[in-house]
């Protein structure tokens, strides 16, 4: 529901804020004083066209924004979500959903499942033929739900291997282009011999090569310290020691360990001149190294970052192959696949068909006795139920319409060619009331659609508002006592002067208030007379 409505700066509007309230709101007041300003705001909230013209004069920019409380909704804990738009004399468009900016058509597309408008000539989902099938499918609720659930799953299966068949890669001679092409690139990946890590391995050797000189001649420098300088240094130290050792057991102790030293360091010279021999490359391993590299970046070019990347890739390229020498098989084995999923899809939907007939009868019935309390008993609804053989969609193979004939002889027209505004209100008005406890949108709102009717009509359409407002919130613009005398709450909207400038204004009525505006609703003035007319109205209405 929506439980505060701010809307500044469209048309008369200067700035004004609504606190709206379940079950049914009816919003009065004087002709120009802005109500219908209020509703189109609503309109723009939702997504709808915007003319820069509304914007009131003198100012850059509009702004209107409500608060939504949605308890079942799962992108919010709270149920509480902010949604504005504002709107400026450049045509610049702002759009946020609690704080989020988004684009118009995302805004749109959010708000069809909030707010559902309906006036002389305004509607949101119930003029789109499109949403028939799935208010129809609602109202039929059980009946058809398993079977919506199976015929899904094998649809989904049939879209998967219909996409399979359009990879057949199109005629004999560029399927065979395309099987050259991929043996090609299995050859020379093949051809080339990768190792895991090899090209890691041969780029530190290059490395290694690119600075021999340099090892080499700190390798020999090294190894001649050790050889010239240190082992004969520490040789002499050995000899001294030994004419001493027997004097004192601390000098045999020294003696011991420096030969321990002497073994090491010669152990260690050893491993150094190895290290100088294997630095000696000559130019063939360097040629070598470089075009084994120049290999494998080239397939890298190709085929995957990585050398595992390029065998993955081979494999996938073989699996094709196999696929494309096999085509003929495969191509009939998917197209059997087919077929058969198709078989399934009729006999399911077929089965759905026969749900969506009976219940179609049942929801013209239904729908016609409301147009008969309505006042419009001339009027025949009926659901048009189409079977598109081979036209397989998600919801099935029906194609459904709501149609209407509101005169004796007239052929029966879709919703959307409905020419009379009154008309087309009390429609939508039957419509809504039987679907109430399966139409899933939270906010509904009637602009005038009290237009052309009085007496027993206007009773029973707020009879049918009064009912709709147990399932919805119900906003409703209306110049009738008896829709008036029915509302839970009650708004009043006028319009005054401030300054040089005209402003709407609007307030919550009291009980005593709402009296009063049915009494001038019902006659133009405010008597003693007409006062008592009211509160029986609205003792019997209530």
């Amino acid at each position: 529901m929506i439980t505060t409505l701010h809307i500044k700066n469209i048309g008369i509007i200067d700035d004004i804020s609504i606190d709206l309230n379940n079950g049914l709101n009816v919003l009065t007041g004087e002709t120009g004083a802005g109500k219908t300003l209020i509703i189109d705001s609503l309109s723009i909230l939702c997504g709808e066209r915007f003319s820069k013209e509304m914007i009131r004069h003198g100012e850059e920019s509009s702004f209107v924004e409500a608060c939504l409380y949605l308890p079942n909704n799962p992108s919010n804990m709270d149920g509480n979500i902010i949604i504005s738009r504002e709107i400026w004399n450049n045509g610049r468009n702002l759009c946020k959903i609690n704080g989020r900016m988004v684009t118009v058509n995302e805004l749109r597309d959010f708000m069809i499942n909030i707010i559902d408008i309906h006036g002389q000539h305004d509607n949101q989902t119930l003029m789109n033929s499109a949403t028939h099938l799935e208010l129809l499918d609602a109202f039929a609720g059980a009946k058809i739900t398993d079977y919506k659930l199976k015929y899904r799953e094998t649809y989904a299966k049939y879209l998967e291997v219909k996409s399979a068949l359009k990879e057949n890669y199109g005629d004999d001679k560029e399927k065979q282009r395309r099987l050259d092409l991929l043996k090609y690139q299995a050859k020379e990946i093949t051809d080339a011999k990768l190792k895991i890590g090899e090209d890691d391995e041969l780029q530190a050797q290059k490395e290694k090569i690119a600075n021999t000189q340099k090892i080499a001649e700190n390798l020999q420098i090294a190894n001649n310290q050790i050889d010239e300088v240190s082992i004969d240094a520490i040789s002499s130290a050995i000899r001294a020691l030994e004419k001493i050792e027997e004097f004192d057991a601390n000098y045999s102790k020294s003696l011991n360990e420096l030969k321990n030293i002497y073994y090491e360091l010669q152990e260690t010279g050893r491993d150094i001149s190895g290290y100088a021999e294997e630095t000696s490359f000559n130019d063939e391993k360097i040629e070598e190294i470089e075009e084994r590299l120049d290999i494998i970046f080239s397939l890298k070019r190709k085929y995957g970052n990585s050398i595992q990347e390029i065998l993955e890739y081979k494999n996938e390229t073989e699996k094709e192959i196999e696929r494309i020498e096999n085509l003929e098989e495969y191509i009939s084995n998917l197209k059997k696949q087919c077929k058969s999923f198709e078989e399934e899809m009729n006999e399911i939907g077929k089965k759905m068909h026969d749900v969506r007939k009976e219940s179609s009868k049942i929801l013209e019935n239904k729908i016609n006795e409301q147009l008969k309390d309505l006042e419009m008993r001339n009027a025949k609804f009926e659901v048009s139920i189409v079977w598109k053989e081979g036209d397989y969609r998600r919801e099935g193979l029906d194609f459904v319409e709501f149609l209407i004939s509101t005169n004796i002889g007239d052929a029966p027209k879709p919703l959307i060619k409905i020419a009379s505004g009154g008309e087309m209100s009390r429609i939508m008005l039957a419509i809504k009331t039987v679907l109430a406890d399966v139409d899933e949108v939270p906010v509904l709102v009637f602009d005038e659609i009290d237009t052309g009717i009085s007496g027993a009509a206007a009773n029973a359409v707020a009879d049918k508002l009064t009912r709709i407002s147990k399932k919805h919130q119900v906003i409703c613009v209306t110049h009738l006592a008896s829709i008036t005398a029915k509302g839970e709450h009650n708004y009043l909207i006028g319009k005054q002067v401030q300054g040089n400038k005209t402003v709407t204004e609007i307030r919550q009525l009291t009980e005593e208030e709402t009296i009063k505006e049915i009494a001038r609703i019902a006659s133009g003035v405010i008597t003693e007379i007409t006062l008592k007319h009211a509160k029986e109205l609205r003792k019997n209405m209530k």
